[in-house]
């Protein structure tokens, strides 16, 4: 489709067809760029397929619909990440960069989380324009699809898993379309780093077994993923799909795959209530360990096969569950025993025990304080550092960080919660100006770490390496000194860090 844009606009030849973006703060930058043909209609739960192209001049200013997700203010899970609009027709990803010309600059993709049902690379918060001006970098976010459209798995069709993992799907396809055309926009195909935090962070490592030996992706910075929540079986997947068509009220899959986005969206929030535990994160759809989509869980794919090769940046925050559980109406009144009750479910007959330590590790510590900790630990602190034990065992470079700028919001309550590092790996607080987690920080202190944290990151995408000269000298992890770099008030490097 034609365009009329200002002529002096950047345009951009891709495979698909020609695109003109914006002039926006020295960065040609252009939104809303599909990637692969819509998911509508018939290719509803489909792999991504190649988008056909289109003649003339697309007109790449705005950015395209979000993937549709459920919005409710105030919930932990539910709360709206993503940006409206949001409509199937969502496979589109978003380009800043320093020029369009042959430079060859390394390349930043960015992947949103949300408990693979809410967000998307439109977002505010996750705009590229601070690394590709303050790292001369090129930088791409993307949609994908979520929830009951992205992650529905459909009964087996001639002895393959119809429909699972379609989300996983269309990042590959994104990651294709970045290797055929990001040199057109700068970039190298050669230096591409893949990053994202939680879901993000998850689908990043699950990508790696599909990097072709490399050729999609060189590096990748896990930011609090969860390693120990595993992918479920198909049979698993296939009784959460029968639960999930009764609270949607479909008689079976035909039925379903007529229903209106927006009803299947509704039922998330159903889905989402009938998997809950207490005391457990948790996330009614959840990717599956099939035969053809994903056959390995994340973890394993950057310990050995193709991408075993990848670098790896990897890290925490310190209290990442104090954003499910400190503030939630569910858990404002934890008592001991509702915590010793579900420490068992860890530790058996040494909860007691447990919770004794958790508790003398944190003077002064509450119940919800005691699970927070356990529950940072069980599912990203813990397997984060045996990761690195194996990564470094194998010889693999892998750089550990914890970070632990608590917020003062919330009466303290919260520490350094889980997403309070986004703003400052991107350096971009005035994006995210309506966040409470940053409220009453420490202005100077605050963008001084911003300031060290961003150049860190920057420095790991351009050369695999994240040390740069205002900061400690930040060691790879290895089985003899376990460093750890801890971003906080001060930033230091901890040796084998100890466990809460």
């Amino acid at each position: 489709m034609a365009s009329t844009q200002d002529r002096t606009a950047p345009v951009v030849q891709t495979r698909s067809g020609a695109i003109r973006g914006v002039a926006e703060g020295g960065l040609a930058v252009f939104k809303g760029v599909p990637y692969a043909e819509p998911p509508v209609g018939s290719l509803r739960w489909c792999p991504a397929q190649p988008h056909p192209g289109w003649t003339g001049t697309l007109d790449a200013t705005a950015y395209g619909p979000g993937s549709p997700q459920a919005v409710r203010e105030g919930d932990p899970i539910l709360g709206g990440h993503g940006v409206p609009p949001f409509d199937e027709d969502c496979l589109t990803l978003n380009v800043w960069t320093p020029g369009t010309d042959d430079a060859r600059r390394p390349v930043l993709v960015w992947i949103h989380g949300g408990a693979f049902i809410s967000g998307s690379g439109a977002m505010p918060n996750y705009s590229g324009e601070t690394f590709a001006r303050n790292g001369d970098l090129v930088v791409v976010t993307l949609n994908y699809r979520l929830g009951p459209l992205g992650l529905l798995s459909l009964a087996p069709d001639d002895g393959a898993e119809a429909g699972s993992n379609v989300w996983l799907t269309d990042q590959l396809a994104a990651l294709r379309w970045i290797q055929d055309n990001v040199a057109a926009f700068g970039g190298d195909p050669g230096n591409v780093t893949v990053a994202g935090q939680s879901a993000g962070a998850l689908s990043t490592a699950a990508l790696a077994a599909h990097a072709d030996g490399g050729r999609l992706f060189h590096r990748a910075i896990l930011q609090s993923v969860p390693l120990a929540m595993p992918l479920v079986t198909p049979a698993e997947s296939l009784a959460r799909t029968a639960a999930y068509l009764e609270i949607v009220g479909a008689k079976d899959e035909d039925e379903l795959r007529t229903l209106p986005w927006p009803r299947l969206v509704e039922a998330t929030a159903g889905l989402l209530a009938a998997t809950t535990e207490w005391g457990h994160w948790t996330a009614p759809f959840l990717p599956v360990l099939d035969n053809r989509t994903a056959p390995r869980q994340p973890v394993d794919n950057l310990l050995d096969g193709p991408g075993a090769g990848i670098d790896v940046l990897i890290g925490w925050t310190r209290e990442e569950s104090a954003f499910t559980f400190a503030l939630g109406p569910t858990y404002a009144s934890a008592t001991k025993e509702l915590v010793l009750r579900r420490a068992r479910d860890s530790f058996g007959d040494g909860a007691a025990e447990a919770y004794a330590a958790y508790e003398a590790a944190r003077p002064g510590a509450r119940p919800i304080d005691v699970l927070i900790d356990l529950s940072t630990d069980e599912l990203f602190r813990k397997p984060t550092l045996a990761f690195a034990e194996a990564r470094a065992l194998r010889g693999r470079p892998v750089w550990t960080y914890e970070f632990g700028f608590p917020t003062p919001a919330h009466d303290g309550r919260l520490g350094a919660p889980h997403c309070l590092d986004l703003p400052f790996v991107f350096d971009n607080f005035d994006k995210w100006s309506h966040a409470p987690f940053l409220a009453g920080m420490d202005t100077r202190i605050r963008d001084g770490l911003a300031k060290t944290v961003h150049r860190a990151w920057i420095s790991f995408i351009r050369t695999g390496d994240p040390n740069h000269p205002a900061m400690p000298r930040w060691h790879r992890y290895d089985r003899k000194s376990r460093t750890t770099l801890r971003f906080d008030t001060v930033t230091t490097v901890v040796s084998r860090p100890a466990p809460h």
